[in-house]
């Protein structure tokens, strides 16, 4: 288990994303090559970098991955923010040796309903594993649908199992590429990630009083057509839907008449499995 140091390099220029998460003495996200991305305004469709984005107050749906990835980000002093009209999201990153903690705010009108998620591409070998509570609820979204043993139930977001394997489909190993793309949310706010016999990444997030979960994209060359690759997102998130539209009672955080919502991301190369 490595000492070294975490190091987080982000982009407020082009929407806040972080470019670089080094711990444990390795890089841990993926990239890849996208020209339009410098390029994206309000309005344009999303363009896949890799990296994390800053994914508010929607993931899937409209906009695309949300409306703060778009925008260029401020800073004052160590604090970097993003006004997105109907709200504003800081963020606070700091390093503590072998772990990092980015705490967020979000200011909105009372009863202002988001989701948010770190949309973490990670650079992922064929053995990586991931270890959430056993048992938790997970929900499947509908481009499972194919490799599920049953029929998709019509009009349904989603359809839910227990972690690892909801409803038979194994989700806890990513392995080669098979050309399948997996969409999941699992009802637990930590996660660790294992690949190799050393490394490690344990990412959690931590609010009072809103729904939590860790939301997954297995895409092992399953998407995008005609020209899909390979991509694996491990998404701490505040809320349980990828899609604020589809979010029921209890499924997306919610600002209170304090007029903002505080919580904390945690990221660090200590083994610490749930």
């Amino acid at each position: 288990m490595s000492a070294a140091p975490v190091r987080i390099v982000t982009d407020p220029e082009h929407g806040g994303r972080w470019t670089s998460l080094q711990a444990g003495g390795r890089e841990w996200l993926w990239h890849r090559e996208a020209p339009d991305r410098a390029g994206a305004a309000p309005g344009s469709a999303f363009v896949d970098a890799g990296g994390l984005e800053e994914c508010v107050p929607t993931v899937r749906g409209t906009p695309d991955h949300g409306d703060a990835w778009t925008r260029r980000w401020g800073r004052e002093g160590e604090t970097e923010r993003v006004d997105c009209g109907r709200f504003t999201l800081s963020r606070t990153i700091r390093i503590t040796g072998d772990s990092a903690e980015a705490d967020y705010t979000l200011t909105a009108d009372p009863g202002f309903r988001f989701v948010w998620a770190a949309h973490a591409l990670l650079a992922l070998s064929d053995r990586a594993l991931l270890h959430m509570p056993h048992g938790a609820a997970t929900r499947l979204h509908p481009e499972a649908a194919p490799l599920l043993d049953r029929p998709w139930p019509t009009d349904t977001p989603w359809v839910e199992g227990p972690w690892p394997a909801p409803c038979g489909l194994r989700l806890d190993r990513f392995g080669p590429e098979d050309g399948t793309a997996v969409g999941a949310v699992v009802d637990t706010g930590r996660v660790c990630v294992h690949d190799g016999p050393t490394d490690r990444l344990s990412l959690s997030v931590r609010v009072d009083g809103q729904p939590t979960s860790v939301a997954l994209w297995r895409n092992l060359g399953g998407f995008p057509e005609p020209h899909p690759y390979r991509s694996t997102g491990v998404e701490p998130m505040l809320g349980r839907v990828f899609d604020l539209a589809d979010a029921r009672s209890g499924d997306a955080a919610s600002v209170p008449a304090s007029g903002e919502v505080r919580w904390r991301l945690t990221l660090t190369a200590v083994c610490r499995c749930p």
